[in-house]
């Protein structure tokens, strides 16, 4: 293995410089569905003006948009149709400020 100081070493005399971008959490889009990466270490590495980024971390797969249960929820709660329900999910994200909104 490397010693981390001679690394950082060989790094430096290579143009490369790296930083620690402290995310609490990071969210990768697939298009029908997302990772959701909680507590991630992500990493900036610039190299001759370009950036680049490495992620490391536990991650969940999760659909997009707002789960059935929710929208029944919302829609109980709120005494309004399931439409208008998953439209106040997905534009707070957040179920007692989509119950809120409708209210």
């Amino acid at each position: 293995m490397f010693n981390p100081k001679n690394m950082e070493k060989m790094m430096k005399q290579m143009g490369m410089k790296t930083e620690d971008v402290g995310a609490k959490k990071v969210v990768v889009d697939l298009g029908d569905e997302e990772m959701v990466f909680n507590d991630p270490e992500l990493v900036k590495i610039s190299v001759k003006g370009k950036d680049m980024f490495q992620l490391q971390g536990k991650f969940t797969k999760k659909g997009k948009g707002p789960s059935e249960e929710d929208i029944e929820l919302v829609s109980e709660k709120a005494g309004v149709s399931k439409e208008e329900a998953k439209n106040a999910l997905e534009e707070h994200e957040d179920i007692t400020d989509a119950i809120m909104s409708l209210k």
